[in-house]
């Protein structure tokens, strides 16, 4: 195999050569290999000689690649190169138009060998014709194409590795840098934060939105875990607090493709802008320290470069073309809370800072988003449909809402003294006026004495309980042990059960003699005759 030269050699090589140079005298300017200049001259002769014999018009990389056009290759722009490679000819170069005029046929490099053996008389082995094709459906990557906005219609976010923190303890900690750019003027906030979460990534946003003095319509963000719980480039999933976030501040948040940074291209040079001119070299005692640091050099360095695409300088741009086009910023900052999923307890509550709040009694057993912040407990299925709201409570403390109770779990004292009562009519009378004096006059201790009232009916008729509520209520005795022993007199002195007397003889009734030992003895001999053969 011949020597892999550089670009520059090759060129020097067939410059010299056309010059007259020997083979020696070049070998011995370039620094090479005799052999290997020999190999690439031999190489250079060929194709001019191939050159004018067979294409006295050279083609070029355009002409080749409208040439090729339906050839079955594996990259999307074949071209062909104007010049062959350095190198020894290939064996199929003498079949290259057939080898093309296959290609076009869309057939693979397996059916070109066939087909250049049995009918062209092809002698070199299949790898030869594999090279060759895939030398013909070379492409050149496609340029990149620069997509520039409107004023105030995107910003493109990402972080970074921040400077170092050495604490007063020589403790070093390493932050991490937010980085948002907006698109159009390349006006650009840096803060340093400790973690990637969600808190600081919402809190970082806010930051930067205020600092602007406005909203952008979109913002381009990386597939972080702390926004996105589910990469995805057609329906990604946004991270519920981040969705709240946009929506209170009018704006749409979209997630770049997944590992395809160049989608944020701007924010990309950004973060590095930051780590090399703004960080690089540099450590601080503390957070704060590196943010003031931060501020100070955006608004003393980082506007006022001139930008290497805009040609303007950054600040005086954001100014005067972006910042009227933001969106305004609302009255009031995003609600700071916290969010999580929860489980719903075998009790019907679920788990917030060490208190507990109830849910409908449906969703025991499974997992609910909880939102809550210093005043409330809000509840929601997965799909962010409020489920239950509560006010925030100290820890060990329920609340617990009433219709989130089954029925079957209600007792009759839960149900209420009014409830009771109502109960009570279907006694009778005097045991509705009984049961609403004892109340008033015996209180919240009364609410037993009408269950224990209303249980006495799986004993006793109701007509026998309205008596005894009546003499009750005649004598202000109210206490459910009276009725009891009211009961209890009225039912010794009610009507004895009536006496039949004994009847001696009856047509269906077999007089007792019949029953004598004398009659059994006679009835066993006359069965044992029956049973007799004859």
């Amino acid at each position: 195999m011949a020597n892999q030269l550089s670009m520059a050699e090759v060129h020097s090589i067939e410059t010299l050569r056309k010059t007259g140079t020997s083979r020696r005298e070049i070998a011995r300017l370039l620094g090479l290999h005799r052999e290997t200049v020999g190999k690439h001259v031999a190489a250079l002769e060929r194709r001019v000689e191939l050159a004018g014999q067979n294409r006295p018009n050279a083609p070029t990389g355009l002409e080749n690649a409208a040439g090729l056009a339906g050839v079955d290759c594996p990259q999307p722009v074949p071209v062909l190169s104007p010049s062959r490679p350095p190198g020894p000819l290939s064996a199929c170069e003498p079949f290259r138009e057939v080898i093309v005029s296959l290609l076009r046929q869309g057939l693979s490099a397996t059916r070109v060998y066939q087909d250049l053996v049995r009918e062209h008389g092809f002698t070199a082995n299949y790898p030869s014709v594999r090279r060759f094709v895939a030398k013909l459906c070379e492409s050149t990557e496609l340029p990149v194409r620069r997509l520039e906005v409107e004023p105030g219609a995107e910003a493109q976010v990402d972080f970074g590795v921040g400077a170092p923190i050495q604490e007063a303890d020589g403790k070093v900690r390493k932050p991490w840098v937010f980085r948002i750019v907006l698109s159009s003027s390349r006006k650009g906030y840096s803060e340093a934060v400790l973690h990637q979460s969600t808190e600081s990534f919402v809190g970082a946003l806010e930051n930067a939105f205020r600092y602007f003095g406005g909203v952008p319509q979109t913002i381009v963000i990386d597939n972080l875990k702390a926004a996105v719980s589910k990469a995805d480039w057609y329906d990604p999933e946004l991270h519920p607090k981040l969705q709240s976030f946009a929506v209170h501040y009018g704006t749409v948040i979209l997630p770049a493709k997944p590992y395809r940074p160049d989608h944020k291209g701007k924010v990309e040079a950004g973060v590095k802008y930051v780590k090399n001119n703004g960080l690089k070299g540099k450590s601080f005692v503390s957070l704060e320290q590196e943010n003031a640091h931060l501020l100070d050099w955006e608004q003393t360095v980082a506007d006022t470069r001139i930008h290497g695409t805009t040609k303007q300088q950054v600040g005086k741009l954001f100014e005067e073309l972006e910042r009227p086009a933001l969106l305004p910023l609302p009255v009031d900052r995003f609600p700071c809370f916290h969010e999580s999923h929860r489980a719903v307890h075998r009790d019907g509550h679920v788990e917030v800072d060490k208190a507990y709040y109830s849910v409908p009694p449906e969703y025991v057993g499974r997992r609910l988003w909880v939102r809550w912040d210093s005043r409330l407990v809000r509840v929601f299925n997965d799909r962010w449909e409020q489920l239950a709201v509560h006010a925030k409570a100290e820890p060990g403390r329920f609340r617990t809402d009433n219709q989130h109770i089954p029925k079957e779990k209600v007792s009759a004292v839960e149900r209420g003294t009014d409830a009771l009562l109502r109960q009570t009519v279907t006694i009778g009378p005097h045991a509705e006026q009984w049961a609403a004096a004892m109340v008033q006059a015996r209180g919240i201790e009364g609410v037993r004495v009408l269950v224990g009232l209303k249980a006495l009916t799986g004993n006793y008729d109701s007509a026998a309980i309205d008596r005894a509520c009546e003499k009750a209520l005649a004598y202000g005795a109210y206490r459910l042990r009276v009725i009891r022993e009211l009961l209890k007199r009225d039912a010794a002195s009610s009507p004895t059960q009536r006496q039949f007397e004994f009847i001696e003889t009856h047509p269906v009734i077999r007089p007792l003699s019949d029953y004598s030992l004398a009659s059994l003895t006679q009835f066993r001999k006359d069965r044992n005759h029956e049973r007799e053969p004859e």
